[in-house]
């Protein structure tokens, strides 16, 4: 048991390096530094002695990126080069990849433990860095991560999930102006429901922007907006009383003011909703498309038609959960590798076991060093399955009864589900609930 254990927590730990289960190895003559920047990228290149025979700044450029790779590849064959980088993409990743090098990616927090090795004054600065990172690829290429080439549509999966994310957040940035407007003047508006996305009552600020307006709005007007956007919970006259309550008394040109602003927020706030819903229509597309007809390129990391029916089956998981999973594990999925994707999502937990808090007496804590998108994903899949699946109802009834706090239950139901969906991806099997119920 006790060996189990320390497996275990070697495989944690490899996973926190970012590398994997096999045994590593670098068969390279030129080890290549690079300090990516927006504008110019600091290059050193190494030689089989660790001797420095380039140091260069290039601009971020056609031209400057031509250049340097040209310059790198005038040591020797690609096959025998290395790159070491902080970005796992971008055009100097996609530069040296094109052309057969072989690139491999460090997280800068690593980077900077790395950096330690070579001045304990905390100096920092572009060559140095590029250097440490040439240095620790000869030295750890262990904590490197290969940089590999991803189907295009997994790539633009990706782009589309970040757009979500963004466009998601400049909403609730929106909403909450027009709520702190509203809250200033008119604040039954938001007895009517949410300004964050109830389009409809967006509409209805259009047609009656203040008390005053209110009191003039006309009933036809009211349902026709109730009845475009199939409002059944509010009747007209149940609108008409609430926007016509008791209107605050304010200072003077407060209320002219906050009707000036709202009425320049709404049209944003309409447009992000639009592209909102457009993105995930494009989401939704794309994966319908991943699902029908394989992906081109054997030499990438592809996601293949039955994987991305399976991760669909699962119940919880709907456009945007699904699309995250494919988009921000796709390598992890693609090689079925549990402990990479646990680590990735935030559910696989980090032990401080030092001192005090050494055997049973650990801290047991969680992982903040994750894909914070991934973990958001699973995190809601875990909180949705909650409503459609007794057993993972049941396996978090057990957790909170053992003491844990809610988000360490649903931790480790994504935990769970993670496991089952590998072992899914394995077989090739759809979710099936009549053999989970079974099991």
């Amino acid at each position: 048991m006790r060996r189990e254990r320390r497996y275990r927590g070697d495989e944690a730990s490899r996973q926190d390096r970012g590398t994997s289960n096999k045994e590593e190895g670098m068969d390279a003559a030129v080890w290549v530094g690079i300090d990516w920047g927006h504008d110019e990228h600091q290059v050193c290149v190494l030689d089989e002695k660790r001797n420095v025979v380039l140091e260069d700044r290039m601009r971020h450029s056609p031209e400057g990126l031509r250049a340097l790779v040209a310059k790198v590849l005038s040591f020797c064959a690609p096959e025998r080069i290395a790159v070491a980088i902080e970005t796992p993409r971008g055009p100097v990743v996609d530069a040296f990849v094109d052309r057969g090098v072989s690139v491999y990616a460090l997280n800068p927090k690593q980077l900077d433990r790395f950096r330690d090795r070579h001045s304990v004054a905390g100096a920092k600065d572009d060559r140095r860095d590029a250097y440490v990172l040439a240095t620790s690829l000869v030295t750890d290429s262990a904590c490197f991560r290969e940089v590999r080439v991803k189907d295009a549509r997994v790539v633009e999966l990706r782009e589309l999930v970040h757009l979500h994310e963004e466009l998601r957040a400049e909403r609730i940035a929106l909403g909450n102006r027009l709520r702190d407007q509203l809250l200033r003047y008119y604040p039954q508006v938001l007895e009517l429901g949410s300004v964050y996305n109830d389009v409809w009552i967006w509409k209805i600020l259009g047609a009656a922007p203040c008390p005053g307006s209110a009191r003039k709005l006309s009933r036809t007007r009211v349902a026709q907006i109730l009845k475009k956007h199939r409002i059944r919970r509010l009747t007209v006259d149940e609108v008409l009383s609430i926007l016509r309550a008791g209107a605050l008394i304010v200072a003077p040109g407060v209320t002219a003011a906050a009707t000036r602003y709202i009425a320049a927020l709404l049209p944003r706030l309409q447009i992000v909703a639009e592209q909102t819903e457009a993105c995930s229509n494009d989401m939704e597309r794309l994966l319908d498309e991943m699902q029908e007809a394989p992906s081109e390129g054997t030499d990438m990391v592809r996601v293949e038609p039955r994987d991305v029916q399976v991760v669909r089956s699962l119940p919880g998981v709907g456009t945007h959960v699904g699309a995250t999973l494919l988009a921000e594990a796709s390598t992890a999925l693609h090689e079925r590798d549990y402990h990479a994707l646990r680590t990735l999502a935030g559910a696989a937990p980090v032990t401080k076991a030092t001192g005090k808090r050494s055997g049973p007496f650990a801290l047991v804590i969680m992982r903040k060093a994750c894909n914070e998108r991934l973990r958001d994903a699973v995190h809601h899949w875990a909180f949705a399955t909650l409503t459609r699946d007794a057993k993972a109802r049941a396996h978090y009834a057990r957790l909170r009864a053992r003491g844990h706090s809610h988000g360490r239950a649903l931790r480790g139901l994504a935990d769970r589900l993670l496991a089952m969906l590998v072992a899914m991806l394995r077989q090739g099997e759809l979710y099936d609930p009549s053999r989970r119920q079974a099991a």
